[in-house]
């Protein structure tokens, strides 16, 4: 699991390219909001080690998260072959972000 907002996102095309299942996390690394989800994301993530994760530095003019329609920190964005299956906005509960993966994983 990524641990750390990076500012150089990849590019719509190829996020929407992926094969398999991912999960895009739009935040930054200063937000009250964003460091209150990383516990309960750190547990439900750790039964799936092999999941693509990324971790998304967002802001006014991110392409990507504008292309994503993201209002608020954190927002989790899972996708299934390139393609948004679920999303979550501040999610608190590892059960909740524990359900969302179930919903992209094999």
């Amino acid at each position: 699991m990524e641990t750390v907002y990076t500012p150089a996102a990849p590019e719509r095309s190829s996020i929407d390219a992926l094969a398999g299942a991912a999960v895009l996390e739009f935040g930054t690394n200063w937000c009250g909001h964003c460091m209150a989800t990383q516990a309960p994301l750190a547990q439900a993530m750790a039964a799936h080690p092999q999941l693509r994760h990324y971790k998304i530095e967002d802001g006014p003019g991110r392409a990507l998260g504008r292309s994503y329609r993201v209002k608020l920190w954190p927002t989790l964005v899972f996708l299934r072959d390139g393609v948004e299956v679920t999303r979550l906005v501040r999610p608190l509960q590892a059960d909740d972000i524990a359900v969302a993966l179930a919903q992209i994983v094999d």
